[in-house]
């Protein structure tokens, strides 16, 4: 026995099939909102790890700043006005807030100063730096005087 149906039913029966399914299922949202969190989760991480990157490098970049700015100091200043012993400096202005050793240490070998300087943040989670460095005296010549001691 054969059933034929007439245009119109199998009309009707396309519609009833494509009507039963309008929009998403609530796993199939669910699904999408973990796949979601998962993404952002991993693109949250990787911006904090790059931005702890940059603050650490920010603040090397300041640390060697400051140091090297100490270095040319004391190694422009005359040989006399380097004063030996021990200073200690609080730097609290500033984008960069640190602690500034310096230790100028004279052996018993006369006309050689011994220099150290530490640069210490004050935020923990930056490390220290050093940069030692020994000054001379400059030995004058005595060529051209004709009437210096000699001796």
């Amino acid at each position: 026995m054969r059933i034929s149906l007439r245009k119109s039913d199998r009309t009707a029966a396309a519609m009833a099939v494509s009507n039963e399914r309008k929009g998403f299922s609530v796993v199939e949202v669910i699904v999408a909102m973990v796949l979601l969190a998962i993404a952002v989760s991993s693109l949250a991480a990787l911006t904090y790890s790059v931005s702890q990157s940059a603050m650490t490098t920010t603040a090397n970049a300041y640390r060697n700043g400051v140091l090297m700015q100490e270095v040319n100091r004391l190694e422009m200043s005359p040989y006399d006005s380097v004063l030996t012993g021990a200073t200690s400096v609080d730097v609290l202005t500033g984008p960069y807030t640190y602690t500034k050793k310096i230790t100028v240490a004279e052996p018993t070998v006369n006309l050689v100063k011994t220099v150290q300087i530490i640069i210490v943040p004050k935020n923990t989670k930056f490390k220290p730096d050093t940069a030692s460095f020994i000054r001379t005296k400059a030995r004058t010549s005595r060529a051209l005087c004709t009437d210096c001691p000699t001796g």
